[in-house]
């Protein structure tokens, strides 16, 4: 089973939100995590359990696990690593 289809949420997000054309739902990451709650507001918490079911299989090779996932925004530009994008993310989310 290819990671989008294990994870559908995290593969939604991460094509749509963060793909090639993010900045169409915001310059930084609270900005387009608000715009996917505002649009998706019956799936967040499907990604919640995604993304906590995916760290937990990756413990330690988060970096090269999460490289499907990778398709227009860069976090490292921004100043993250991918456990504390992911780590911000689910904050966002949470709130």
């Amino acid at each position: 089973m290819s990671p989008s289809e294990r994870y559908p949420e995290m593969d939604h997000l991460f094509t749509i939100y963060f793909g090639q054309d993010f900045d169409l739902f915001g310059a930084t990451v609270p900005e387009i995590v608000a715009c996917y709650k505002k649009d998706s507001p019956y799936h967040y918490e499907n990604l919640i359990r995604e993304m906590d079911s995916f760290r937990k299989e990756h413990p330690d090779d988060l970096e090269a696990a999460f490289k499907p996932f990778r398709r227009g925004f860069r976090p490292e530009g921004r100043g993250y690593t991918t456990a504390s994008y992911l780590d911000e993310i689910r904050r966002l989310l949470s709130n």
